[in-house]
């Protein structure tokens, strides 16, 4: 009798822990509201020809500002490059932000850094076709309050219908639990450059297995040079990153490397 409500005790508590730490599935998402393309180019710094695109399928994701925290101040960097696309893409405003992992040089994440950062941010939405907003941020373990505050803040301020993208570190979206409840609509794993990781993640995809993060699990993040041994559930978003400019043959080449489930 001991025994059986030991192991009864033991699995309550063990139900329990599931319950209380399992992350909590955003109830939309913004982009599929917005009837935003399931396929998204990544246009960034340089010139870019995308007339090709078929905008009805297609949305790029553009390079819009880098922006970088140097002790208390935001230097602004707007794109510099053309980017030729179709009259009716739908387009997403990208704004890097570089810190001390690209600097080297510590920033001071002020209130004030924040504020700056927020108030540039929604001034690509002044930009042409501009229908949603993308974050780049490889936030260290220190800055991650100083970026979570920074969403809220933008969350706050942007119009109801703007949906709010951030990209993510695949290792974020395995086990690491901050993203968890951040105020965004998707977070895309970047499942390219990872380095140490690569082997790992990519074995883990390719198993059948998924990202832990709910956010997660709601786009992909590839690059035309990596090809993915995995096949792409058809619900997905796919961003899709290639390091020169884009051609015809290079769309293509992607799009019959992806298998879709």
């Amino acid at each position: 009798m001991k025994r059986t409500r030991s192991l009864i005790l033991a699995a309550a508590v063990m139900l329990s822990t599931m319950l209380c730490c399992k992350s909590k599935a955003p109830v939309h998402n913004g982009l599929d509201e917005a009837r935003f393309p399931t396929v998204v180019l990544w246009a960034w710094e340089r010139p870019e020809d995308l007339s090709f695109i078929d905008s009805q399928k297609i949305g790029v994701a553009f390079l819009a500002q880098t922006l970088t925290l140097k002790a208390d101040e935001v230097t602004f960097n707007p794109r510099h490059q053309s980017l030729d696309v179709p009259p009716d893409t739908k387009m997403m405003a990208v704004t890097r932000i570089e810190s001390q992992k690209v600097t080297g040089q510590k920033p001071a994440l002020s209130a004030a850094q924040r504020q700056k950062l927020v108030k540039l941010v929604l001034q690509t939405l002044k930009l042409d076709r501009v229908t949603a907003i993308q974050i780049d941020f490889d936030a260290l373990v220190s800055e991650r309050d100083f970026y979570r505050a920074l969403l809220q803040d933008l969350r706050t301020q942007l119009p109801n219908n703007v949906p709010l993208s951030i990209t993510a570190l695949a290792s974020f979206c395995v086990g690491d639990r901050w993203l968890n409840d951040l105020p965004v609509d998707e977070a895309v794993p970047m499942i390219f450059r990872m380095g140490a990781d690569d082997r790992s993640i990519k074995n883990l995809l390719a198993n059948g297995n998924d990202f832990g993060e709910p956010l997660c699990r709601r786009s992909y993040g590839i690059a035309v040079d990596e090809p993915l041994p995995i096949k792409f559930e058809k619900s997905r978003r796919v961003y899709i990153f290639n390091n020169r400019a884009w051609t015809r043959e290079d769309f293509e080449s992607v799009q019959q490397s992806m298998q879709v489930r």
